[in-house]
């Protein structure tokens, strides 16, 4: 039997990293964005916190005693009272600056009918998803099938076994691509699944809409997954917003590789681009061939 393989100790010096979203309706934000920048920056925070009349979304990082500080203070609020946080640590601070930002939607998808606070989708948990990947099937007898919903740079740094990757751009092409394969899929389970749970529950909730009778949303996204059960049936690294750029099922963060031609430091996602070629060129000296390479990484811009 796999073992679950433990994620780093928190020491002393670590740096607590936090993620967290929950829909709700939030109708104060443009009130609330000075407090909450306030606060974060009192506290010595850095990252990205996204509030919409939908609800919110942040990543963010500090002390640990910071961060607890800001969990009460949000908790405080009996909107986000029982909002659920994923942690990870690391020994430096992977972001540069704290913003906190105003948008439509938490996480864009242009179906503004998805409202995921007036009932969400059926879920599976971590354990759960395990045992049916083990099996072959889901606990009805109905094979179960992974449907990413990332971005095709992300799963590019990993994703699940035999998952349906359908090369999406931006989570704005999910609705369109998942109704033209509705006839494919409709004998199955389907598990959606992202990063930290917030896309794949919008797009559990328009599967449910458009008549998929058996979808599930991952609960708490591949993070959670790796948290509680490791890495099983996962292949490569889940790719990550902030400077850390991915984190293995160990939620330790990935290693980069040097340049042999510029010694320019290369992360994994840099990696994926044509213009590095090991022991020859990188993006950083191959400009002609970087052109083709994947945008450059957002700063630390919360999305889940």
């Amino acid at each position: 039997m796999q073992q679950v393989q433990q994620q780093p100790h928190e020491t002393a010096t670590s740096f607590v990293n936090i993620a967290a979203y929950k829909f709700i309706t939030f109708n104060d934000t443009a009130e609330k964005r000075p407090v909450f920048l306030e606060f974060c920056q009192q506290h010595k925070l850095r990252g990205t916190v996204i509030l919409s009349p939908e609800g919110i979304n942040l990543f963010l990082a500090g002390k640990r005693a910071d961060i607890d500080a800001f969990l009460t203070w949000l908790r405080a609020d009996a909107r986000f009272a029982d909002i659920q946080v994923k942690e990870s640590f690391s020994e430096h601070q992977p972001f540069n600056r704290m913003l906190v930002k105003l948008k439509a939607e938490i996480i864009t998808m242009k179906h503004p009918l998805i409202k995921p606070e007036e009932g969400r989708a059926p879920f599976v948990e971590a354990k759960t998803l395990k045992r049916w990947l083990d099996q072959g099937h889901d606990d009805n007898g109905k094979p179960v099938v992974m449907v990413d919903t990332r971005n095709a740079f992300e799963v590019d740094v990993g994703t699940f076994e035999n998952t349906i990757d359908y090369r999406i751009e931006k989570f704005t092409e999910f609705p369109q691509v998942i109704a033209d394969h509705k006839d494919e899929l409709n004998d199955k389970t389907v598990v959606t699944f992202c990063t930290g749970g917030i896309r794949c529950e919008k797009a559990a909730i328009h599967m449910q809409n458009i008549g998929y009778d058996s979808v599930y949303q991952l609960e708490g996204g591949i993070l959670k997954y790796f948290e509680e059960v490791g890495g099983a049936h996962y292949q490569g690294d889940c790719f990550v917003f902030d400077y850390r750029t991915a984190l293995n099922p160990q939620l330790q963060e990935t290693q980069t590789e040097q340049c042999f031609a510029c010694r320019a430091v290369v992360t994994p996602r840099e990696q994926l681009s044509p213009a590095y070629v090991p022991g020859k060129s990188c993006p950083h000296c191959a400009p002609e061939l970087a052109a083709a390479a994947p945008a450059s990484q957002p700063n630390a811009s919360a999305t889940a």
